[in-house]
């Protein structure tokens, strides 16, 4: 989907990894391969999860879950097809599975180094729901239309 920058330009090391976690540190992720659709999400959901008006995610083909709390608790935001990860001590959300993706959705803002070209957001997702007083996400993500 997305040309990905050389790893020291990224933010991930020379393996490609990240690493992250939540708030109190009991949730610990390494993400493993390119950053993947990083994007913002205006939907209801995403609001009340978030308390924010966006939440920023991006998709990692592996994540591989490293703290003492383990993997974080799932929550089913839509049965059958979507559920987000949060940690149940702090309450950070950190990730999200959704059914018709196949990499691993990570609230970009759980990551340690937020910086790498390869996660500011290509496209913003419920447009129509946004905040009306915070600039858009420039529509950028490539189309496959000629």
């Amino acid at each position: 989907m997305n040309a990905t920058p050389a790893a020291d330009t990224q933010g991930a090391n020379a393996a490609g990894d990240r690493t992250g976690g939540c708030l109190c540190g009991r949730i610990r992720f390494t993400t493993r391969g390119p950053a993947v659709f990083a994007h913002t999400c205006a939907c209801p959901h995403c609001q009340k999860l978030g308390g924010t008006p966006v939440m920023w995610w991006v998709g990692f083909e592996t994540v591989t879950w490293t703290g003492e709390g383990g993997e974080p608790t799932w929550y089913e935001t839509f049965e059958g097809e979507a559920k987000r990860g949060f940690c149940p001590t702090c309450g950070s959300r950190v990730a999200a599975i959704d059914s018709d993706i196949p990499e691993i959705g990570i609230n970009v803002t759980a990551l340690d180094d937020t910086s790498g070209p390869d996660l500011v957001p290509i496209h913003a997702s419920f447009r129509e729901n946004a905040v009306h007083w915070l600039p858009p996400v420039p529509e950028t993500e490539h189309s496959t239309a000629s």
